[in-house]
């Protein structure tokens, strides 16, 4: 056993050090909560466990000895993250039996991807997760509105959260908050970054060229929006993925299933081939993704959207700088990085979209251990992070004992500095609010803030 105890708030046992584990165990031991990992590679443990400031067991996460020296009898929560998707659920399986926690399982493989709600259901799990699928979705909401760099669903899809770059043609840059609220309807800005610092900005903020900004509207108010700014709105026709892995077999089915014309390059034949039979309507090229003279063949010169999904940060980040230059920036490129963590290099590239998908995975879970950290555990409906974890965007359900929060004019409340309430949802309407509206019992609400772990809509008050 590595590391000293500390008694925090929820006891929780990671099973995996890999990229997902150490993420969680980052966040999650940043929000106060006892944390334990268990790996069988004791170098890694020991790494981890220095790092935050953690316990650690090394051995098979499965094994109920292992669990049980790792505190598995009075855990919370076990959240099993290995390479192996049978692993995890075998994890989660052997702590529910033991001990009664709640478990969560990474599970990745296709082959598990009908049977997801089932495998929940059957082995009483509270979440399956599969990132790659989580990361790809999000892939498809930006391929059907290239203009935005991120989009984040909330209310069950009815609120979109975008994260845009302020051009220098673009008619927002030099307009403040307060006249583009004037000049556009249920749009409300939540976020600034500028110079690296991030701002919630008031009325009189003057947007500029080269901020990043980030809104949030009705879904159905979104089109009419960028329509306006004279952005590109439209879905892409097309797009070529490099690599047949489980992301480029992810994004490639939605594609298709959305009528976008779909050519992967992957290296492996008998892949190749695999793909070619699960997706008859796509055009499969059995070659090296990173071959110029192979891309330049294949037409990334005329795409409207290229994807790099190799199993290298370092190609992906390649491959995309590659394809803005020959492209002349009119593709839609998503970058997706697995590994590098060295932020500020990767946001001086310009690399339009990045999406990390052990991130995706993080704010869910995280969402679900704050809601049961405060004794409700529907209380987060959902949670996103933005600018590399200084803002988060929170999804509260408002439950009927929240007097000093419902039914009284937003202009009234008395909140924390750097919160915003970005719409109020109220049977599925979306309200971007104003000073005079009211949050109702049974609405859910979204607030953006710079603070941190807030697990109730109550935190917002000061």
């Amino acid at each position: 056993m590595f590391g000293q105890k500390k008694p925090k708030g929820l006891k929780i046992i990671i099973v995996g050090c890999g990229r997902v584990g150490e993420t969680l165990c980052a966040q999650l031991s940043q929000e106060g909560h006892d944390i334990t990992v268990i790996d069988k590679n004791a170098k890694r443990v020991k790494e981890i466990t220095e790092l935050y400031d953690i316990m650690g067991c090394v051995g098979n996460g499965a094994s109920f000895g292992v669990q049980k020296e790792a505190g598995i009898t009075d855990a919370s929560l076990i959240i099993a993250v290995t390479e192996s998707d049978e692993l995890n659920l075998l994890c989660c399986t052997v702590a529910k039996r033991v001990a009664g926690c709640s478990a969560i399982a990474r599970v990745r493989n296709p082959d598990y991807g009908k049977e997801t709600e089932y495998l929940r259901e059957k082995l009483g799990l509270a979440m399956i997760i599969n990132p790659e699928l989580e990361a790809t979705r999000e892939m498809v909401r930006v391929l059907c509105l290239p203009s935005a760099l991120e989009i984040d669903t909330f209310a069950h899809g009815q609120a979109e959260h975008i994260k845009v770059k302020v051009k220098k043609s673009s008619m927002l840059d030099g307009l403040s908050v307060a006249k583009l609220d004037e000049n556009t309807e249920n749009i409300l800005v939540c976020a600034v970054e500028r110079d690296g610092e991030v701002h919630i900005p008031k009325g009189d903020f003057e947007l500029r060229a080269g901020d990043i900004m980030s809104f949030v509207a009705p879904r159905k108010a979104v089109k009419a929006f960028f329509k306006k700014m004279g952005s590109n709105f439209h879905q892409v026709k097309n797009t070529i993925i490099v690599g047949g892995g489980n992301s480029g077999y992810y994004l490639a089915k939605q594609l298709l299933n959305i009528g976008v014309n779909v050519k992967i390059i992957e290296k492996d034949f008998e892949r190749c081939e695999q793909l070619g039979n699960i997706f008859p309507n796509a055009i499969i090229i059995n070659g090296d993704g990173t071959d110029e003279d192979l891309l330049r063949e294949e037409g990334i010169e005329t795409c409207e959207s290229f994807v790099p999904l190799t199993g290298s940060d370092e190609e992906n980040i390649l491959l995309t700088l590659f394809a803005k230059k020959v492209t002349d920036e009119n593709a839609k490129v998503i970058t997706k990085i697995n590994r590098i963590t060295f932020s500020d290099v990767i946001d001086g590239l310009d690399l339009g979209s990045v999406l990390y998908p052990r991130y995706i995975t993080s704010e869910a879970i995280t969402a679900y251990v704050r809601a049961k950290s405060a004794s409700r555990s529907n209380s987060i409906e959902t949670l996103s992070y933005m600018f590399e974890h200084r803002v988060e965007a929170i999804e509260f359900n408002v439950e009927n004992d929240r007097k000093k929060l419902t039914g009284i004019p937003l202009m009234n409340l008395n909140l924390k500095k750097d919160i915003l309430i970005a719409f109020i949802n109220r049977k599925g309407q979306i309200i971007i609010p104003k000073g005079s509206d009211c949050i109702l019992p049974g609405d859910t609400v979204m607030i953006v803030t710079t603070h941190t772990g807030f697990a109730d809509i109550k935190d917002i008050l000061d």
